[in-house]
């Protein structure tokens, strides 16, 4: 059986992606595959290019044939020149790393003032405590908006009245134990 390595598509139309992968020969592009090594994206500056070394040390030692645009990934990464035995290329370029969005929004802050006079955001401890009082300022609001002309004459002779049954409440208890002595 002739194994090959090669380039299986995945992604979308016009934004291709392959994976790095070992397949017999015979199958189709997109079938399936014996051992996926790695992968290649060749839409992004600089091209993406993972490929695991020791997989593929492993499958070009057995006898795999990489096509021609897996060689040409192969060279890049070094591999290839790992496998003849020669000298190592040029590392890889290597994407920069994204900035963070607050620098970036305190650098044009400080091209606008001169300087940076306050940060761009808050912490969120800082914004928590200043979110309590205004919830307890809220609340008091809404006690302080309820009708006031109606709520003390209502409540007055709820209270007067309250006083009384709680004293005929007391009375009977007291005697309604002597009730159950004499029963």
């Amino acid at each position: 059986m002739a194994v090959k390595i090669r380039l299986k598509r995945i992604g979308k139309k016009r934004a291709p992606h392959y994976r790095i992968v070992v397949m017999d020969a015979r199958t189709k592009r997109d079938g399936r595959a014996i051992e996926e090594i790695g992968k290649y994206n060749p839409k992004t500056e600089p091209s993406f290019i993972h490929v695991e070394s020791d997989r593929a040390q492993y499958w070009l030692g057995v006898g795999a044939q990489p096509t021609e645009a897996v060689e040409a990934i192969f060279k890049a990464s070094g591999d290839w020149q790992k496998f003849k035995g020669l000298e190592a290329p040029a590392p890889l370029r290597v994407k920069e790393p994204k900035r963070d969005k607050q620098e970036i929004f305190n650098e044009a802050l400080a091209e606008a003032h001169g300087t940076v006079k306050t940060d761009a955001v808050t912490t969120k401890k800082a914004a928590a405590k200043k979110a309590e009082p205004k919830a307890e300022k809220k609340a008091d609001a809404a006690k302080d908006d309820a009708p006031k002309d109606e709520a003390p004459k209502d409540e007055a002779p709820k209270d007067e009245a309250a006083k009384v049954e709680a004293k005929a409440d007391e009375a009977p208890a007291a005697e309604a134990p002597a009730d159950d002595a004499k029963a």
